[in-house]
This record gives C-alpha cells, sequence and structure tokens, in this order.
C-alpha cells in the first residue's frame, strides 16, 4: 500500500491547507456568540428569590401554572418549594368570598387576579383560583385567596385544592352561612379528619358566621381537638367590611401591629402590616385619626361590594346600616404566664411513660399554663379545659359535703384517657394528662405518675 502526501508535508495531497483568514473568521464567530460568565452577587440572588411566585403571568392579571398532576397536588408542591405567606379564605353554605375579594379590591386600588392551573402538554385548564395582593408595606404585599375553584367539575379536585389552600395559608378563614345547628358538627367533622390525616402547617384558623349558628364555637373547637391549631370564632358578621375588619385585626396580632396604628401605603390605609417591616412605626396614632382611617376602608368595601352585586352571586352578607367605628376601651393586661424548670423536667419524665399523648402542669387560680410536655392540644386548651374540670369537681364536692380539697380524677373518653391530679410540693398546681386508650394502662399509668414525684423535690 502506497502513501502520498503534498509538497508541504500533508498526507491529504487533493486537500488545500486552511488559511489564516478562514481561522480568523471561524474566531471573530465565536466572539460574537460566546456568552461571558457572570457572577451574581449575593443581594442579586436574594432580590431572585423574592421575586419567585407560583405560574408565570400571561397579562390581563392572570399567571398560569403548567401541571402534571392534579391541582392540590400540584400547589402542595409550589407551597413547600417557594414557602409564600398568604391568606385563604373558605365558604361554607355560602359564596361570598370572591365578593369579599372584590371589594378588598376596590378599596386597595388593586385588581382581582386569577391563578389558572393547566394541563401540561395540553393546556386545558384544571382549576382557576381568584386572588388579591393587598400591600403590607412598601415592598412587600400580601395574598389573600379565595378557595371557591372555577374550570372544574370534580368535587374530589375542588376540595383537594381548598385543603391545600387552607392547610398551608399563614390565616385560614372559614366564611359560614345559614347552617341548621344540628348539622355544623357533621359539617366541621371531615375538616377535624383532614388536619389530623393530611398534611397541615397552618395553626390559626377563624370562622367567620353570616348568621347566628349557637353550636358553631363549639363545633369550632370540635374540629381543631387534639391538634395546636387555634380556633377564633367572631360575632356575626353583617357586612363586607365586617369580615375585612375582623381577618384584618387577627393578622395583625399574628404578624404585626395592626395598620392603622402605623404609616400604610397610602393605596390602602387599613392594610396589615407586619413586625419588623420597612417603614413599620410603632407610634400610636390618635384615636380618631384610627378610627376614620378604619371607617373609610370600611365604607370603600360595603360601597364596591353593594356596587358590584349581581343576583347570580347570592351573597351571604346582610345589608345593615353602616356605623361608625369605636375605639375597644382599655383592658387588664394579661398576667404573664409562670415558668418552673424543675416542672419542665417532671412534665418530660410524664411523657415518656407509655401512652403518654401530651400533659400540663397549670396553676389553678388564674388557669395559666406552667409546664407542658407532648403532642396534641396546646397547652393554653389544656390549662383551661383541666381548670373547668377542677372547678366543675370541686362545686360538686362542696355541694355534697365531700370536703374542700383539691379532687384527683380518671376520667375515661372515646378513645382517650384523662389523669387529673395536683402536684405534690407545689400548692395551687395541678397536672393534666392525656393517655391513648389504645396503648396505656389508666391503672399503671396513675403508679407511675405517682412514682414521679420525688423529681418534684428538688
Amino acid at each position: 500500500m502506497s502513501n502520498y502526501t503534498s509538497r508541504d508535508g500533508s498526507p491529504y495531497a487533493d486537500q488545500p491547507p486552511s488559511t489564516s483568514s478562514e481561522n480568523d473568521g471561524w474566531e471573530s464567530t465565536r466572539a460574537q456568540t460566546a456568552l461571558a460568565t457572570q457572577i451574581m452577587s449575593r443581594e442579586d440572588e436574594g432580590r431572585s428569590a423574592q421575586r419567585q411566585d407560583i405560574g408565570r403571568p400571561v397579562g390581563n392579571n392572570v399567571r398560569e401554572l403548567f401541571v402534571s398532576c392534579a391541582p392540590g397536588e400540584a400547589l402542595q408542591q409550589q407551597f413547600e418549594h417557594l414557602h409564600p405567606e398568604f391568606i385563604a379564605v373558605h365558604d361554607l353554605a355560602t359564596r361570598s368570598s370572591r365578593q369579599l375579594l372584590r371589594g378588598i379590591a376596590a378599596a386597595s386600588n388593586r385588581p382581582v387576579q386569577k391563578l389558572v392551573l393547566r394541563r401540561q402538554g395540553y393546556g386545558t385548564p384544571l382549576a382557576t383560583l381568584d386572588f388579591v395582593e393587598v400591600p403590607v408595606s412598601p415592598q412587600d404585599l400580601l395574598r389573600i385567596y379565595s378557595t371557591d375553584v372555577d374550570d372544574t367539575t370534580d368535587a374530589t379536585a375542588r376540595h383537594a385544592v381548598a385543603r391545600t389552600l387552607l392547610a398551608y395559608s399563614q390565616l385560614g378563614v372559614m366564611m359560614i352561612g345559614a347552617l341548621p345547628a344540628e348539622t355544623v358538627n357533621n359539617t366541621l367533622r371531615p375538616w377535624h379528619e383532614e388536619m389530623i390525616r393530611s398534611p397541615w402547617q397552618n395553626r390559626h384558623l377563624l370562622l367567620l358566621p353570616l348568621t347566628n349558628t349557637t353550636t358553631l364555637m363549639t363545633g369550632g373547637q370540635d374540629m381543631v381537638r387534639g391538634t395546636s391549631i387555634t380556633v377564633r370564632t367572631t360575632p356575626v358578621v353583617t357586612r363586607p367590611a365586617d369580615a375585612w375588619n375582623f381577618i384584618n385585626g387577627t393578622w395583625g396580632r399574628l404578624h404585626g401591629p395592626m395598620a392603622p396604628r402605623t404609616p400604610a401605603p397610602a393605596s390602602f390605609p387599613g392594610a396589615p402590616v407586619r413586625s419588623g417591616a420597612p417603614g413599620a412605626s410603632t407610634a400610636a396614632r390618635p384615636v380618631a385619626a384610627t378610627s376614620q382611617a378604619a371607617a373609610k376602608v370600611s365604607a370603600r368595601i360595603d360601597a364596591d361590594y353593594a356596587a358590584s352585586e349581581t343576583p347570580a352571586d347570592r351573597p351571604g352578607f346582610a345589608a345593615t346600616n353602616l356605623l361608625p367605628l369605636r375605639p375597644m376601651p382599655d383592658v387588664m393586661t394579661r398576667p404573664t404566664p409562670l415558668h418552673d424548670d424543675v416542672l419542665d423536667v417532671y412534665v418530660h419524665q410524664v411523657c415518656e411513660l407509655a401512652g403518654v399523648v401530651g400533659c400540663c402542669v397549670f396553676d389553678v387560680s388564674s388557669g395559666l399554663p406552667v409546664a407542658h410536655s407532648g403532642a396534641g392540644a396546646p397547652a393554653v386548651e389544656l390549662a383551661r379545659h383541666g381548670r373547668a374540670l377542677l372547678s366543675s369537681m370541686g362545686t360538686s364536692s362542696r355541694a355534697l359535703g365531700l370536703g374542700h380539697t383539691l379532687p384527683d380524677a380518671a376520667i375515661t373518653l372515646g378513645s382517650h384517657h384523662l389523669l387529673l391530679r395536683s402536684v405534690p410540693k407545689h400548692a395551687g398546681m395541678a397536672l393534666l394528662t392525656v393517655l391513648d386508650r389504645t396503648n396505656a394502662n389508666l391503672t399503671l399509668a396513675r403508679l407511675q405518675i405517682e412514682r414521679l414525684d420525688p423529681l418534684l423535690d428538688r
């Protein structure tokens, strides 16, 4: 086999050598298309993270999110990834949440926006949510969602979206329509099961009754029994402005002072301000100015709500005369909760016993918790109900002439036991212990708790 070479030594005799002009052309092309490496500073990275939001804007106050799973599951993934702060308003036996959002949007001069969840690859709308963004500081916006879902006829999907919004919100609001007293518990019981069974990060619920329902407060407490969720039931709400005032006040207590006490943005003088938000001030404004600002926002919400009302909306609010807001009278300062390191060790040892769900040592006279350990109901609820049980048993004991000493009691419920006893060497203190009936022996648990009394000698 013969080898052929060209005169300049190239093994390919018929291929002309490349010229320097051609190489220069390629180099100039590479220089034009090359992307220079850019290093993002920490400040830019923080701003980019703050701008992250669910879906992408597509104009006309609409955001789109393309998903490959069920709408409720897709929202849960977004909330767990982005951790947004928002309020969710849910309807029970009413359709008033959207009307409330329209009134808030009009009063804050901001539009009602939509979040559309679409099927990836097809673009079919799976669910559409209404929300409004209320300014809480010059830089931050607080989003308020309505759980009233459009673009779906699947009741399971609607419930899943509503559950996800309430479970991952920082404040869940339930607007309760006209429910007979005997059906309140049946309506709220499925939500109790959701709070225990599904991931539920929200710790604050607000019940807004639109009609007078006598059993709603008891039903609300039953709904959160066995959880660490705090529920508050407001008086009857007859106007959208009343609903906003309750929501605004609750958010202010959880995340900062009320907006009328601080210089809020001019676009919405009644917006809540988070504590530590830029521009927030702790100086209180005059009471007259506070009432006028709140009344102005409330009147604007009512006026825009009435103007936009249509027969199809069927609002649950009753027409009433608008009254000016009055400042609340001064109330007595709540006593400072007590604390004892010895009792902290004591309750932790009690919770180590078999079958114990949680326990709380509380002051009998004030009903304040002193030490708490375990899961289940929060310390404040255990202390309050423990004090009520002691008071009831003490009244019965005195009425029957059986003495005035602090009683001990063992109570068996459907799936739990309650042990209530005084705390030795700590006058005026009592211990309430909650045990799982399937895993605990009531007699043995009482003996084991008595054996822990030497811990109190420290």
